[in-house]
């Protein structure tokens, strides 16, 4: 069933921000439209603290879903919403392409630390440009939680790469296969200084495991990810 306003069944939700104005504040599944999607409606998670109305596209928390995947599959998404999944690169693109959305990541590292990382901006493009991250906002250091350090190198740099695949290699190294070195899928550079798509049950501090290198005491086998977004 879709989530609407009121009771007019023609009114669909855009995103979760949508969601949380007409009354809903409680964390869930809620059936949402973005603007310009072709296909049918689809279920998202909404994550309703922080303000509420984020749509979440990630999260990792124990390893039970495998991220090693193709293309295809990060293409169209996999996982269970309200357990570990990714949303699908196309969705992602037509949701941060409705407006400007601001993005959110929260994170547990191997010692149980949270974290969370904001910017005011995240965008990326279609699949005909390999759904590169084409825009990142400010990094919001004041969002830096539980004393990590500043700065957004963990994603900065990746900004303006396309999204790579074990079977479709997109990154900018000549000598490396990053999302085969890193066993994961992200915008990789050369090769990355984030890895949230990694392999949950890598090696202590491996470079295969999910990690972000700016985080304090534990930068490798980040043990929680969530990645969401809402209009700025």
């Amino acid at each position: 069933m879709e989530t609407t306003t009121g009771d007019d069944p023609s009114i669909v939700m855009k995103d979760c921000l949508d969601v949380f104005n007409a009354g809903n504040t409680t964390d869930g599944i809620y059936t949402i439209k973005p603007t310009n999607w072709n296909g049918d409606s689809f279920d998202v998670f909404c994550n309703m603290t922080d303000g509420g109305g984020w749509t979440v596209f990630q999260r990792r928390v124990d390893g039970s879903v495998d991220f090693y995947r193709n293309w295809q599959s990060y293409k169209e998404g996999f996982g269970e919403l309200d357990h570990e999944f990714w949303l699908g690169n196309d969705k992602l693109y037509f949701l941060t392409n409705q407006g400007d959305y601001q993005l959110r990541i929260d994170m547990v590292n191997k010692h149980g630390a949270p974290y969370y990382k904001k910017f005011d901006l995240f965008r990326i493009n279609d699949e005909s440009d390999n759904y590169r991250l084409s825009e990142l906002g400010t990094y919001n250091e004041a969002a830096d939680s539980n004393g990590g350090s500043p700065g957004d190198f963990g994603l900065s740099f990746h900004l303006n790469y396309a999204f790579s695949t074990f079977d479709r290699d997109n990154d900018e190294s000549y000598s490396i296969h990053c999302a085969d070195s890193n066993h994961g899928a992200w915008w990789y550079n050369v090769c990355a200084t984030s890895n949230l798509n990694g392999d949950y049950m890598a090696a202590n501090d491996a470079l295969s495991s999910i990690f972000w290198l700016d985080l304090p005491e534990g930068q490798y086998n980040i043990k929680y990810t969530e990645m969401k977004i809402r209009p700025v």
